[in-house]
């Protein structure tokens, strides 16, 4: 009787290559309990277990490839044996010997039997010098990937060049992997981030980094180009929580780019206001010489010399670093005083009074509130059992730098009156008299009282800024009751199909297109100035929206703009709960939106919010209900979306899912997949600044922003999860990874030989169409992966695709609409195997599928996919 309570007739010291043996046969015929019994058993027979495991992986090839492999299966069971048989471990001068006998396995062993053996081994108790140089070895080798992962696994970064190790695994386009290195070391996170803002630096030339490393495999050179490293490196300030000023290079880049931003709309969409346009150019180029320099050229570029001139003595540049004419521009400035033309800004100003809408409040009932004495009236007036108030906050715009917004000012709106609360003042006061919980208080008594209606425009979006910017807030979402959310309402609008006309409308709705056309330049409404234009006949003046709310003295446009954001809200309010039934909406109004507190949002709720149907097919109606109802679940067929270029891996991997993905090129711009979006009916998916603009182009709930932080998988499920799409197994690969069809050609083994031979090329000759060769994608099978069956294939019959054969030798095989099908891309030894009946034709691109022998263990990588999505059942068929 052995240890484990089992009976043994083999004798001490079985030969483990026989064992090997055994094994090897239970793991083809599938009986895992059995090879599980079996291994036990056999390492207690050998007289050297540790040994005999690596004779067996030495011998073997099998658990050299990823996934589930025997190898892995006999490593990991092994591990838990010992666990049980501590006697077995070696020590002293025979753990030296094994330990450089493992450490050549790992150096080609994948990445899921690293931690076994590095665990049955006691490799961390090695020397560390050796250990070094075996790595030290590898990298000079070629090997970077996998010295890499042994330096990880081993906690070797501290004593490694970080610039060393990380730079061929950029160019090999393996971002993940540099992560994972520094990932537990803030020394390393910062060398890198400053190695990286050091390869931005104006006139670096990156190619004297790259030329060293042009022989690697799958050697990506262009992911080293400075827009692709400044993503980077802002991604990784974030995800590091490292201070953007380690990396002056990249910070001023954006800058740059932020200043193109202002003068695009300023100057192109004429958006923003002379006032907000110079408040946020002068906060952008700051005294940074450099980034005045290039505000000069902008500025002679949209503007002229004089504009150019008066810019250059705002901020104070010496005669020399200016061009010569905006210098002799300059010269004149200084002898003769500005004009300013008063009438043109009259005249703006009475335009404003008749298209906008406006306070029906005096200025005085404004009141600016900066000190705790001055904010007690407001409270005793607001805190009162059934007053209605109108809530909105600002903030200065973060133009996609690192970090999440801090209110800057809190507007409520009552009847008669609006209070202004400077957040900022305010807390820093009651932080001085050591009172700092008292302002969150009183937020927080106003949020919880139920009797008291509150009235907002996206409020979990602001109540996410509020807690931001005051950590006693954090929690004010869980406890709000008694809000309305006019985002709520405003999709039920817009999803309404009644006349406004007959609803006793006085005026006109007009479409977003015919607005922009009647009212000249200006953009079409959007958001709640969309919805004030519909309720109250007169949209918002947003163009103070973009203001630096962050700046004392606020200007007075400002303040009359931030009252006017908060007291509209008031209005909208009393008009719907009067004549709900005009409007669409249902005649329990007020219930129906006065709720119960909606659930915490997660992070990008507050950036996509969709409108969700219930079951019966209308729109559910009241904040309570909205929140709570799931969307309806739906397939990965009836899902399309388009990628924006900055998530081609994203796409890639839904389209595995058998979702209609397009993908924008890396050359097209941003806008382009708003056109598509509403051409085609899909949603964007984008990232970070592209989504703010992105999403006011398309309908509430087309757009959903992902973090570009996670990889493809991760970001996968959040979109399945935020839509309801539901994966099954027969979805997987239902698409052509190449060109997004879902129609292919059925063609049988014996029928492809023929058309393969038939259509040989000459050597070189390397074919036309969409060729991919099907061993492009390894993480998708070095086969080609078979297409479910719930992909619409055609029969290879005069009733299906018809397929002409190549007419002379050498001549491509086409199909019937000219396709030519892919046929060279087929290795010779495929076609004999005698299991294989069929071959997948993508009728689009021509690209050739087949059922690998390893499809089950590619289909396995979306376990999490299909689990996720309740679809689980079938996926252990596959083992």
């Amino acid at each position: 009787m052995n240890q484990d309570g089992d009976s043994s007739d083999q004798p001490t010291g079985q030969d483990p290559l026989l064992l090997l043996k055994t094994l090897q046969l239970l793991w083809t015929k599938k009986e895992l309990k059995k090879l599980k019994e079996e291994i036990r058993r056999g390492f207690a027979g050998l007289e050297e277990p540790l040994a005999g495991l690596l004779d067996m992986l030495e011998s073997s090839s099998d658990w050299k490839g990823k996934g589930h492999s025997l190898g892995y299966c006999i490593t990991a069971e092994l591990q838990l044996w010992i666990k049980e048989h501590p006697a077995v471990q070696q020590s002293g001068i025979k753990l030296k010997k094994l330990q450089d006998r493992v450490l050549q396995i790992l150096a080609q062993c994948p990445a899921n039997l690293l931690d076994p053996l590095i665990s049955i081994y006691q490799l961390h108790t090695a020397d560390r010098n050796y250990l070094l140089e075996h790595v030290s070895h590898l990298y000079h080798k070629g090997h970077y990937k996998e010295a890499a992962m042994l330096s990880i696994k081993l906690k070797l970064q501290p004593d490694q060049d970080v610039e060393k190790m990380c730079t061929p695994l950029l160019l090999q386009d393996k971002t993940n992997l540099v992560e994972d290195y520094v990932g537990e070391y803030p020394e390393l996170q910062s060398k890198l981030l400053q190695i990286l803002d050091t390869w931005c630096e104006p006139g670096f030339n990156i190619s004297s980094i790259t030329r060293q490393y042009q022989g690697l495999s799958r050697y990506k050179p262009d992911k080293l180009n400075r827009k692709m490293l400044s993503k980077l490196v802002f991604r990784l300030l974030d995800q590091f929580n490292v201070d953007p000023a380690l990396c002056p290079n990249v910070i001023n880049q954006r800058h740059l780019r932020t200043l193109n931003y202002l003068f695009y709309k300023r100057f192109v969409e004429k958006t923003m206001t002379q006032e907000n346009w110079a408040d946020h150019v002068q906060s952008t180029v700051g005294e940074n010489r450099w980034l005045q320099e290039h505000l000069i050229q902008l500025l002679m570029s949209y503007c002229d010399l004089n504009t150019a001139a008066r810019w250059a003595q705002r901020c104070n540049m010496p005669k020399e670093m200016l061009p010569h004419g905006v210098a002799d521009e300059l010269q004149k400035l200084r002898i003769q005083e500005r004009v300013e033309v008063a009438a043109k800004a009259d005249n703006y100003e009475e335009s404003k009074k008749k298209d906008y809408y406006q306070l029906p409040i005096p200025r005085a009932n404004i009141h600016f509130l900066q000190t705790w004495e001055e904010t007690l009236p407001c409270w005793e007036k607001v805190l009162q059992p059934g007053q209605v108030v109108g809530i909105d906050m600002e903030w200065k715009p973060s133009f996609g730098m690192v970090g999440k917004p801090r209110v800057s000012l809190l507007q409520l709106a009552l009847k008669d009156a609006v209070f202004l609360l400077d957040l900022p003042r305010l807390l820093e006061q009651a932080e001085t008299e050591g009172q700092k919980e008292k302002l969150p208080h009183f937020i927080q008594m106003l949020y919880s009282d139920a009797a008291i209606t509150k009235l907002g425009y996206g409020m979990s979006g602001d109540l996410s800024s509020l807690a931001s910017t005051c950590a006693a807030l954090k929690d004010a979402d869980k406890q709000a009751q008694g809000v309305v959310d006019l985002l709520k309402v405003d999709k039920q609008l817009q999803k309404s199909s009644i006349d406004w006309k007959k609803a006793g409308r006085k005026v006109d709705v007009l479409s977003p297109e015919q607005d922009c056309e009647d009212r000249g330049f200006r953009q079409p409404e959007k958001g709640l100035s969309l919805l004030v234009q519909h309720v109250l006949g007169k949209p918002l003046d947003k163009t103070e929206q973009l203001s630096n709310w962050e700046k004392r003295p606020l200007r007075e446009e400002q303040i009359l703009y931030a009252a006017s954001d908060a007291y509209c809200l008031l209005e909208i309010y009393e008009k719907l709960c009067k004549d709900p039934a005009s409007f669409g909406l249902s005649s329990d109004l007020t219930e129906s939106l006065v709720g119960k507190p909606s659930l915490k949002p997660k992070p990008k709720k507050q950036l996509n919010k969709q409108e969700i149907p219930s079951p019966s097919g209308q729109q559910c109606r009241g904040a309570d209900k909205e929140a709570l109802r799931p969307p309806a679940p739906i397939s990965p067929k009836e899902f399309s979306v388009v990628c924006d270029n900055m998530l081609q891996g994203l796409g890639r991997y839904l389209r595995c899912l058998g979702v209609d993905v397009r993908m924008l090129e890396n050359e097209d711009e941003h806008r382009k997949a708003a056109e598509i979006a509403r051409q085609e009916g899909r949603v964007i998916l984008t990232s970070g600044l592209p989504y703010q603009t992105l999403q006011s182009q398309v309908a509430e709930g087309r757009c959903f922003s992902v973090n570009c932080s996670e990889k493809a998988k991760e970001q996968a499920l959040h979109v399945l999860k935020h839509f309801n799409v539901r994966v099954s197994l027969t979805d997987i690969f239902s698409r052509c990874q190449v060109c997004n069809c879902d129609k292919y050609l059925k063609v049988s083994r014996e029928r492809m030989k023929q058309l393969v031979e038939g259509s040989r090329q000459v050597p070189g000759d390397s074919g036309t169409g969409c060729l991919v060769r099907s061993k492009e994608k390894p993480s998708l099978g070095g086969d080609a992966a078979v297409p479910a069956c719930n992909a619409e294939c055609l029969e290879s019959t005069p009733h299906g695709e018809r397929l002409e054969g190549p007419e002379q030798p050498g001549a491509p095989v086409t199909l019937a609409g000219g396709t030519v099908l892919q046929v060279a891309t087929i290795p010779p030894g495929v076609l004999d195997r005698t299991e294989l009946t069929d071959f997948y034709c993508c009728t689009r691109c021509g690209k050739v599928f087949w059922e690998g022998s390893h499809f089950g263990r590619v289909v396995s990588q979306f376990q999490d996919i299909l689990v996720a999505t309740g679809d689980e059942q079938n996926f252990y068929d596959l083992s």
